[in-house]
């Protein structure tokens, strides 16, 4: 192995990256190049024996990673990830949230309360659970990078899907926000905006899985931004396929 391609796989050796709804999916692949990057990757979701697949998929690739249970629509649930962490790790260097669910059921005057709560509250309440239980560690170690995984219908009107368009809409202006009050911490806040991704969140009705993103090309978009060099950071990411699928 050359040089530099040594340098970046060693990139992350020493750090903690946290994966939100690490599962499967676009958080799955994230935790696996965090992971090869040479970041322990801490696993968070609802579901330990999805958690404890992926953890398995990283160890027999020669990565490290722990398994955290985490709703992150219980502040209670985070708080304990975030004390676990604090004690056992010490430390926290990049914060992925990626945790999130859709709806795409119908227009918005027949969305129940109950469906609203859910999606707000996942997509963007429990970012605010994160931030608000992690960010003190960046703040501490004045160094860290929070990744916010959003979608390009923040930035686009979803007809169908306005309560999902709100929470990411709302996530993109809550990262832009945030960016501002850590920089002075050093702490980097991005976002990533991917469009028709195959996963199992997306509508894929009429579309061509081959031609969307994948999820390794979001966790593509996470490694750019982890080994930046120091003096800069982007702020955004607006990730399309090539093709239309």
């Amino acid at each position: 192995m050359d040089t530099l391609s040594n340098h970046k796989a060693h990139s992350l050796v020493g750090q903690v990256a946290i994966i939100t709804g690490a599962s499967r999916g676009i958080g799955a692949a994230i935790a696996r190049s965090l992971a090869g990057l040479g970041a322990l990757a801490v696993l968070c979701g609802r579901s330990s024996a999805s958690l404890e697949s992926v953890a398995k998929t990283i160890a027999e690739a020669g990565g490290n990673a722990e398994v955290i249970p985490c709703d992150v629509t219980s502040i209670e649930s985070v708080g304990a990830a975030a004390k676990r962490i604090e004690s056992s790790l010490g430390r926290v260097d990049v914060l992925v949230n990626n945790a999130g669910i859709g709806g795409f059921g119908g227009p918005l005057h027949q969305l129940s309360p109950d469906a609203w709560d859910q999606i707000l509250n996942t997509n963007l309440r429990g970012v605010y659970y994160s931030i608000r239980a992690f960010a003190p560690l960046m703040i501490r170690a004045r160094s860290g990078h929070i990744i916010n995984i959003s979608s390009i219908t923040g930035k686009n009107p979803l007809p169908n899907g306005a309560a999902y368009a709100a929470s990411k809409w709302g996530l993109n202006g809550l990262t832009y926000s945030v960016a501002e009050e850590l920089r002075g911490h050093n702490i980097r806040v991005s976002v990533i905006c991917p469009g028709s991704t195959n996963t199992d969140l997306s509508p894929h009705a009429g579309k061509d899985p081959a031609k969307m993103l994948q999820p390794e090309d979001v966790a593509h978009a996470v490694e750019m931004l982890v080994t930046q060099a120091p003096q800069s950071f982007v702020s955004e990411i607006v990730l399309r396929p090539t093709q239309k699928p």
